[in-house]
């Protein structure tokens, strides 16, 4: 998290107009002119002299009258927007913090400096710290969605999850229609506050021809997770069609969740489709789960025709015995006997009424 001075720093002369009309103490015009000058070296980028004058006039002024520690406070920021700008986060959070410490600054100005420092605690790392001072900062402030959205966020990183959901719900109230980057955090805080539906549901709203392959196969694999199979199938064929799921692997998962889902039609037309166009390899295997795959499907002819393939390549009696018994299940009985002969003179225990010449 890249954090500028010229964005972390309000600027000096507005602020100090609008001290006026907020109670703050007067400022003479001398200081008030430093002020000012050290604010345009620093947005023309002199990091480090602009830090070694502020530094030093914070701490001439900080043990003075009222006015005096304001003006501490305002070199205190120019220090800390100094510390940012060259990429010492938490050396610029600790002036902040010392900033608001003044009790002449404005409550709105020492909110300010609030809501900045907890940025800087976490583009420091300080997540626990920036999460407590933005906290705070909500107590008096509704803040906006991008507040409450990067709060939920933050909170999810820290895998306070219950907490993320208190933030994720306040952050959809007012941005039901969320992005698909929020969409998917939403997912993974209701899905580890055991809130799988709502998870599944925020899920699938992000799903698109854009959104990442992995969020394809993690909406599939959480609708399988909780019970709704066809679901997770119905999910796997969407993404396959727009292209976000492809290659051997999605395609083996494409047919498994046909099987599992009980659509065994469907996986027997897609393996057969892949081996047809040598998608997927010839292989014994593959040929196996066709044959079962049809046979799920109750499809006879297409079924004892994969079995009988099966049977022929493999030549193991106990393929033979199960073309044979599915033959005679399906009153397919010449075949059956056929089938139940091979099967015995490969070695596999065959009922003797099968072995009786026809």
């Amino acid at each position: 998290m890249k954090i500028h001075a010229a964005i972390l720093v309000t600027c000096i002369g507005w602020l100090l107009a609008a001290s006026a009309l907020a109670d703050a103490p007067a400022l003479s015009g001398d200081i008030i002119a430093d002020l000012e000058r050290l604010q345009q070296q620093l947005q023309q980028g002199e990091h480090e002299g602009v830090r070694e004058r502020a530094l030093a006039q914070a701490s001439r002024f900080e043990a003075g009258n009222a006015a005096d520690r304001w003006a501490s406070a305002l070199y205190r920021q120019l220090v800390a927007g100094a510390e940012a700008g060259a990429g010492r986060h938490e050396a610029a959070a600790d002036q902040l913090r010392h900033a608001r410490g003044t009790r002449e600054a404005p409550l709105g100005q020492r909110d300010r400096w609030l809501r900045e420092e907890a940025g800087l605690r976490l583009a420091a790392r300080q997540t626990e710290e920036a999460v407590s001072l933005w906290l705070e900062w909500f107590e008096r402030h509704e803040g906006s969605v991008d507040d409450r959205w990067r709060l939920a966020r933050t909170l999810a990183e820290l895998e306070r999850w219950d907490d993320a959901a208190n933030w994720v719900e306040r952050a959809l109230a007012d941005d039901p229609e969320a992005e698909d980057r929020r969409q998917a955090l939403a997912a993974t805080v209701f899905q580890r506050t055991g809130r799988g539906e709502e998870a599944l549901a925020r899920l699938e709203a992000s799903l698109n021809a854009q959104a990442d392959p992995d969020a394809w196969r993690r909406a599939a694999a959480l609708a399988q997770g909780l019970g709704d199979v066809r679901r997770a199938a119905a999910i796997w064929e969407a993404g396959w069609h727009v292209g976000a799921l492809a290659g051997e692997e999605d395609l083996r998962q494409r047919i498994g969740l046909h099987l599992a889902a009980g659509t065994p039609a469907r996986a027997a037309e897609h393996l057969e489709a892949a081996l047809a166009d040598e998608v997927l390899p010839d292989s014994l295997a593959n040929r196996r789960l066709l044959a079962r795959a049809w046979e799920e499907a109750r499809d006879r002819e297409r079924a004892l025709a994969a079995w009988r393939e099966v049977a022929e390549r493999s030549e193991a009696g106990s393929d033979w015995q199960r073309l044979g018994l599915l033959a005679h299940a399906w009153g397919q009985g010449e075949m059956a006997r056929d089938a139940l002969q091979q099967a015995h003179a490969l070695g596999s225990d065959v009922d003797e009424r099968w072995l009786s010449t026809r």
